[in-house]
Parts: structure tokens; sequence; C-alpha cells
């Protein structure tokens, strides 16, 4: 079984920052890329950012220069800093991970919400 236990969320005023983290365990192995999503309500899950093994990132086009994708490999962790939040950050936030042969296997957290409102 693998785990993706996240915090972080919660929250802020806009302006505002948040610095959520994911840290993965269980039977995983060989992790690929590390990433968040967001889902807001009636709207579909979007990439915010994604970071590779080798420490390449992506960033939609939102959030590029507000938030920083960073990961810890020796924890098994990603992290978010994001920075600026406007109310239309305001969402369930997941972490994502890619890993095993291949890059053949994808898990998912269970979400964490990060509310930006006055």
């Amino acid at each position: 079984q693998v785990q993706l236990v996240e915090s972080g969320g919660g929250l802020v005023q806009p302006g505002g920052s948040l610095k959520l983290s994911c840290a993965a365990s269980g039977s995983i192995f060989n992790i690929y890329t590390m990433g968040w999503y967001r889902q807001a309500p009636g709207k579909q899950r979007e990439l915010v950012a994604v970071i590779t093994s080798g420490g390449s990132t992506n960033y939609a086009g939102s959030v590029k220069g507000r938030c920083t994708i960073s990961r810890d490999n020796g924890k098994n962790t990603v992290y978010l800093q994001m920075n600026s939040l406007k109310p239309e950050d305001t969402a369930v936030y997941y972490c994502n991970v890619i890993w095993g042969p291949g890059g053949s296997r994808q898990s998912w957290g269970q979400g964490t919400q990060v509310t930006v409102s006055s």
C-alpha cells in the first residue's frame, strides 16, 4: 500500500501565503514526478505544478511566479509554497505521484482544502 499524506491547507486572506506538504510512504519506489493538482467546486481538476526526480519543474500559467514546487527525495516529500494567494486559488489541492517500473503507477493524496477569503 502507498500512502500520500498532505498537510498545510487552511484559510488565508488574499495576498497571504501557505505551504503545502505531501509525504509518500509505504511500498513506493522509483518516484518519477511529484505534483500538485487542484479542483474548485464545479470545475475539473487541473495541474498546478509538477517536479521531476531531476528537479525540473512545470507550472500552470495561473500560478507561475506565485508558487514554488520543491521536493526532498530522501523524505519522499513534495512541497508547494504559495504566495500572493487570490480568491480564485480556492480549491481542494491534491498531491500526485508517478512511480514504479517505468513510471507505470500513479497515486493520489486525499486532498487538502485551501480557502482564500477575507
